[in-house]
């Protein structure tokens, strides 16, 4: 199968620390081609891929100094897409949906995944237009605000087994690691550390967008709290996974609708649990009591730091053997591309609008 894979070019694919998109990207990306499809990856020019290699930039957009307008840069990987079209069986689009009004007339077959959050404001007039999108959620709470849409099945997300170094033995520290955001509650995440009296180690990117809110609200935290909160900033690499194989849980106290959230299932793999709030995919990543505790306020966040011991970090590795591995989610998209492909006839749609009126100038 020819299959085009379309990235955002925030971060390069895979991404050196954050970027849970473009990580999904590459893992479906490698597990494609080791199963022997030709695979051509859209990305930033500093990507890693054996696929073949189409750069968009010349690096990740988010570590690139000198670029401003982020869009311009999206359009133009999809004037490459649109010269390579006939090149390829399927194309799968995983950014913002820019590519909308041009999916429709490419001469392959294509696919959506959409990994953000959902609004109806936004995304419903949108998806109401482009109703001849088929999309791919990943969950099943992504859906929730527009059931209605073209939907052709929920693939979680997954990993390789071998990624992340599994550790039978629990660490002496929580774990915050991700985004700086007000929705993803670091604030509580101090909160709920001090309070159960076990250390917290905060590893997140603050992106420019959020730096206010943390300097106003999250620094001032930390500096109070200083003897039970450390900040490492953003963490890539082998600092990454021992983190997460060294912690004693996973902190994600969230205050908005999580679409997925990799990182748990990144804690899963080297057997930590997480703590999270009962919000957006968190009930269907996190079994309470099997792979997680799944809280309802700080008061029963705080209890569950305190009972995580009762929590088999042999049972967390094996309900992401058993769930959540790339393995598994390749197949899952696997099953998405031939139940396109096998829809015939396919045609394009139309460039010109039927029965458009066309204006000519007067005779003389």
């Amino acid at each position: 199968m020819r299959i085009a894979q379309i990235a955002p070019l925030y971060e390069s694919v895979p991404p050196n620390a954050y970027g849970a998109t473009e990580r999904i990207v590459h893992y479906l990306t490698e597990a494609l081609v080791a199963r022997g499809h030709d695979v051509t990856l859209f990305a930033s020019g500093d990507s890693r891929t054996s696929a073949h290699l189409v750069p968009s930039c010349e690096r990740a957009l988010w570590r690139d100094r000198d670029v401003w307008d982020t869009q311009a840069h999206h359009l133009h990987q999809l004037g490459q897409l649109a010269r390579r079209a006939h090149d390829f069986d399927i194309v799968h689009f995983h950014g913002e949906p820019l590519h909308f009004p041009l999916a429709r007339y490419l001469p392959c077959r294509h696919i959506t995944t959409l990994h953000g959050l959902l609004l109806p404001n936004d995304h419903g007039p949108l998806l109401r237009t482009f109703a001849d999108v088929p999309l791919v959620s990943i969950s099943r709470s992504q859906r929730t605000p527009l059931p209605w849409a073209r939907w052709q099945r929920t693939v979680h997300h997954g990993i390789p087994p071998d990624e992340l170094p599994y550790a039978e033995g629990a660490g002496e520290y929580l774990l915050f690691m991700g985004r700086i955001t007000p929705g993803k509650r670091p604030d509580l995440a101090i909160e709920i550390a001090c309070r159960a009296g076990v250390p917290l180690k905060i590893a997140a990117v603050v992106h420019e967008g959020e730096r206010a809110y943390f300097h106003e609200t999250i620094e001032p935290l930390i500096a109070r709290h200083r003897r039970h909160v450390e900040f490492l900033g953003e963490v890539g690499g082998e600092a990454r996974a021992r983190l997460l194989s060294n912690a004693r849980a996973l902190l994600m106290p969230i205050d908005w609708e999580e679409p997925f959230g990799l990182v748990i299932v990144e804690a899963m793999a080297c057997g930590t649990p997480t703590i999270a709030f009962r919000r957006g995919a968190i009930p269907e990543i996190v079994e309470d009591g099997l792979n997680g505790r799944v809280v309802d306020d700080v008061e029963s966040a705080v209890a569950a730091v305190h009972a995580i011991g009762d929590i088999d970090r042999r049972t967390c590795r094996r309900v992401f053997d058993e769930r959540f591995t790339a393995q598994r989610m390749t197949g899952d998209y696997l099953s998405v591309y031939e139940s396109l492909l096998a829809r015939q006839p396919y045609t394009p749609a139309s460039p010109y609008y039927a029965g458009a009126r066309v204006m000519r100038r007067p005779a003389g």
